[in-house]
């Protein structure tokens, strides 16, 4: 089955422009903080990795037309389903209809500030030395990938320079497929917006930076 993402849009015409919403501006209807809420008590039960969530978010085919917290909720629905732990007759009647199913943790809500606070941190340590170094030129990896990525494909094939070595880190394409954390290196790699627009596009005085893993890298010629 052909893997498509829905969610990278970076660099796409068509979409307008990005219309930035005021800081604090949280929720926009009342059922949204519910569904926070169950996103986030389901992913404490260890059912899942944060990786597979979002493989399941990007893959939904009405992404596009789908607010940020309609996705999350489609999202869970699917994953839920996907491990008999919601069923469609229970989806259509809002009831429940069969017995629970077990779940590795329950995250109790007298725990809930405590868990968010802590966060989950992703740096491991490293199996080899860094490969590239600050200031070095690299190129992105090129071509389709049939999978969860964090690599935009703006970027794909483009020229850009190493500005900061991240540690290693759980390596987000592996962790969605349930193949393992595959630590690898992170980097914050900055390209110039000529590279990435070409040089008829407007001149901004850009840069734009991408943290990548580092099978995404390679030196450049």
């Amino acid at each position: 089955m052909t893997y498509t993402t829905h969610a990278d849009l970076g660099g796409q015409p068509g979409f307008g422009p990005v219309a930035p919403e005021p800081e604090g501006e949280l929720f926009h209807a009342d059922w949204e903080p519910r569904a926070l809420a169950l996103t986030l008590a389901m992913g404490a039960t260890g059912s899942w990795n944060i990786d597979a969530s979002r493989a399941v978010r990007e893959t939904l085919p009405n992404y596009r037309d789908l607010s940020y917290y309609q996705i999350w909720f489609g999202a869970l629905e699917q994953l839920m389903l996907q491990r008999g732990q919601v069923f469609a007759d229970e989806l259509a009647s809002g009831q429940m209809q069969h017995p629970a199913a077990p779940v590795a943790r329950v995250l109790q809500a007298a725990n809930v500030p405590a868990v968010l606070a802590k966060g989950s941190a992703t740096e491991r340590p490293a199996s080899a030395p860094a490969r590239f170094a600050v200031g070095q030129a690299v190129r992105m990896h090129l071509g389709r990938v049939e999978h969860h990525t964090r690599l935009p494909d703006y970027v794909q094939g483009r020229r850009g320079t190493i500005e900061h070595i991240h540690g290693a880190h759980v390596f987000a394409d592996a962790n969605a497929q349930g193949l393992g954390e595959q630590p690898q290196w992170l980097y914050t790699v900055v390209f110039d917006e000529a590279e990435l627009w070409g040089d008829d596009a407007p001149r901004q005085n850009l840069a734009v930076s991408v943290d990548a893993w580092e099978s995404y890298l390679e030196p450049a010629a």
